[in-house]
Formats: structure tokens, sequence, C-alpha cells
């Protein structure tokens, strides 16, 4: 089986009813967050490249359509429309590392119908996993103010995969390192780690343990001292690391208890010792709002090794984010559901200073000046360019950042900008919305006209 199995049970049988009734002509979905989770002032797009490689590979093979039959309990031959399928259509969004607003599309694709509808599952998994938790760690960076902030949240996350791509990501939006060796290796992200309290357990006293390690590590290290007394672990430390001139470059990492007060003492035990130079790493269960705590207090911690919270966005692990219909067959297309209103049409946004973002028809031109946020990234199933390096996604990033009102920027109470839609998109909706309504309306009519009895020799009929 291929990716193509990777999708929900509904995308195969709409795929495989609009092949039987001949409607394959183009459709165009876009994939947006309608509301940006509590505590959020923006979003940072990612998850493209995934989705990229994903659509340039499908097909249904045989065996897929074998999965099929199998999960409808169908034979084979029932399946078969959907033999040799495979994305021919094109796509453009946002590049990954730009930040975005709630209602503007990340991504929109335009491909014959079966195609464009295969496509939802898998694509809206990684653009909205993967854009809220670079969004997490963009928060965690904003917290730090200019300390280092590393990812150590692969034995958590949520699949050894997942784990890749929160390294990725967090590296995306300036983390300085990961401990995360498979991500470090194919990024070229910095690989960083210390010692587990097991490995301090394992000798008869936290020396011993402090020295071997040193023996086997030659230049600096960083020695976990909180494993019984941290107090007293700092000290211990001290002493191993001026007896072996190890202090330039070394660190002692602060792993439980309260980080503030204990960083302040082991501050205070280091410089006593002539080791001013030794850092404090900072770790155990701590997220943006724990990092924005710390920093403001004054803590004299110089790097904050964040993990579990943020490789699972703990306080916001999910997006409201969809994948609609906006236009068939070249007819503009909505929802009307209560609270889940779409608007018709494909889109482009126009980011203007301040984020004052406009949503436009694809192809409209706004008056004011603006930079267009969606790039075509894929024609006929096919990228138009080459898969954007890491360090390019950091630059979007670190430019978008700097323009972000600083109320969007809080790590608290945060006020996110408002994307504003076009007269012309506003317009377009409200014609929409009224050829709907008279549809509607014209259908309730003809299902409310009652029957006609007439009597002839044969009884009653009804017409």
């Amino acid at each position: 089986m291929s990716d193509a199995t990777t999708t929900d049970l509904y995308e195969v049988t709409m795929a495989m009813s609009y092949l039987r009734e001949g409607m394959t002509g183009p459709a165009s979905f876009s994939l947006f967050v309608r509301d940006l989770p509590p505590e959020r002032g923006f979003l940072v797009a990612a998850g493209l490249e995934s989705a990229l490689d994903y659509l340039s590979g499908l097909h249904v093979g045989p065996e897929d359509v074998d999965a099929f039959a199998s999960a409808l309990q169908r034979p084979p031959r029932d399946l078969e429309p959907l033999l040799g399928v495979e994305f021919t259509g094109d796509v453009r969004a946002v590049p990954e590392g730009r930040i975005v607003l709630a209602g503007e599309p990340l991504l929109e694709v335009t491909a014959p119908l079966p195609q464009a509808q295969l496509a939802e599952t898998y694509v809206l998994n990684q653009l909205s996993h993967q854009t809220v938790i670079a969004s997490k760690a963009a928060r965690c960076v904003l917290a730090a103010a200019g300390h280092p902030v590393v990812d150590f949240s692969l034995r958590r996350t949520h699949g050894p995969q997942a784990g890749f791509q929160a390294a990725r990501l967090a590296a995306m939006v300036g983390f300085a390192g990961t401990s995360n060796v498979a991500a470090a290796t194919a990024l070229g992200i910095p690989a960083v780690g210390t010692m587990a309290h097991s490995f301090v357990e394992a000798f008869s006293t936290e020396e011993e343990a402090f020295r071997a390690f040193a023996r086997s590590h030659p230049g600096p290290v960083t020695l976990l001292v909180d494993t019984y007394d941290t107090e007293a672990g700092v000290r211990v430390a001290a002493r191993v690391l001026r007896d072996l001139d190890r202090g330039p470059g070394s660190a002692v990492r602060l792993d439980s208890g309260d980080l503030g007060c204990l960083a302040v003492r082991t501050r205070s035990i280091l410089d006593a010792a002539g080791l001013p130079d030794v850092r404090i790493v900072a770790s155990g269960g701590l997220d943006e709002y724990a990092v924005d705590d710390l920093v403001r207090s004054g803590a004299p911690i110089d790097t904050y090794a964040v993990g579990t919270r943020v490789g699972v966005s703990a306080d916001a692990p999910y997006l409201d984010s969809a994948y609609k219909m906006v236009e068939y067959d070249g007819r503009p297309v909505m929802k009307l559901s209560s609270a889940k209103v779409t608007a018709p049409g494909r889109k482009q946004v126009f980011r203007r200073i301040g984020y004052a973002d406009v949503i436009c028809l694809a192809g409209e031109h706004p008056a004011d000046d603006g930079v267009p946020l969606l790039e075509t990234v894929m024609r006929g199933g096919q990228r138009t360019g080459r898969r954007a390096s890491l360090d390019e996604c950091r630059q979007r990033f670190a430019s978008d950042l700097r323009g972000l009102p600083s109320a969007a920027r809080r790590i608290r109470d945060p006020i996110a900008p408002r994307a504003t839609a076009s007269e012309r998109l506003g317009s377009l909706a409200a014609r929409v919305r009224r050829r709907i309504a008279e549809q509607t309306a014209a259908a309730s009519a003809r299902a409310s006209v009652p029957e006609r009895t007439v009597s002839g020799p044969h009884g009653s009929v009804s017409r």
C-alpha cells in the first residue's frame, strides 16, 4: 500500500462517486484556520514541504484499491475507477516560515475534483500539526528574549516522525539545537544533550559520576546537578570542573524545583568557585509561559531546554483548520452552516504594514500597497521549484516577526491582527449567498406543492 491509503474513508467514497458520475472538472479547495487557539497572536505556516512530497507522489495502485475495497467490504472491481488516480493539479501556498492570521488561506489546491478530494486528509494533517508546533516553538523564542532555546521533545512527541518535525520546526523559528540525533544529522542542526539522572545514580557518588563523564567527553561538559540535593550537586560540579580546568564552555543543568531561586543560588556558588564562565541550563516541564516568567524574574539562566509541552503544543494541541471547496468547474461555492461559513472563490492574501492583511480574490490587486503571500508551488502535479532550505524558512520567519505588532507577540493576552476581506470578495460572497438562497427556496417550494387527486373510471389517481 502507498500513502494514498492514509486518508479518511469518506474521501474514498466521495472520489469514487465523482468518478462514476463523470464529475472530473477542476475544483479548488482552500485550507485555512478559522480561529486562532487561545493565547495565540499569530501562527507560523509550516508543513508545506511534507504536503508537496505527498502530492507529487500520490498514485493509487492495485494494492491501494484492494485496501479501499477491504475497508468498504466491497469487491475490488467496484473500486476500479480509482485505479491509477494521481495528482495532476496546481497548488498555491504560503511558504513555510511566514506568519499567518486567522481566515487566511495557507494553501489552495486546484485539481480534477476526485484528486483534490483525495488530497484533503493528508494535506490537512501535515499543515495543521506542523503549523501548531511551529507556532508554539516561536513563542518560546519570543519568551526567551535572546537566550538560546533548545529542543528536548523527542521522547514524548506523538511518534518519531512528529519528533523529527518538531526539531525541524523549532530550528526554523530560531532554536539553537536539538537532542534528536536523527534530526540534527539530517538537517544540520547542532546536537545538544547532557546526562540523565540514571547516569548519576549508577555511580556511588555524584563526584564519581561527574569525573567519569568528563573523562569520556573531552572539552566542555554539562553536568546534571539535581539528582539528590541541588545546591550540594552544584558544589560538587564546581569542584570537578575547577579541578579539571573545564570551566569555559561547560554548564550545569537544573531540571526540577524552583528554577528561578535555584539558578540564583547556583550562579552564586559557581562565581564563588571562580567559574563565571560556566553556564546554567534549565529544563523540566518548560514552555513559553514558564520561560517568560523566569526571564522576567531576572533568573540567571543562560539556556532554556524545552520538551514535552512544546513538542505536543500542550496548551493548544490542535488548530481549528479546514479544507473547503471554494469553486467547482468555474462555479464559486460556499458553505453557510452556522459558525462555519466559508468564503467562495480562489484567493490571494496581501500583507500590508502592521499586518493589516487583506484577503482578496485570486488575480485581484488591491489599490493599497501589499505583498502577496500565496505563491505557486506546484503546477500539473510537479513542484515549480526546488525544496525550500531550512535557512530560507528561518529568514522568512525572522523577517515576518520583525514586522509583527508587539501586542501579537505577547506571551499572555496577545491581541491578534485580523485580516479583512476585499470589496470584490465580499460582493462575490453576497451573490453566491443569494443564489443559494434562491435555489433553496425554489427546491422547498417544489417539495411543498400538494399532490392533486383526479377521479377516473379506475378510481382516484394522484398527480
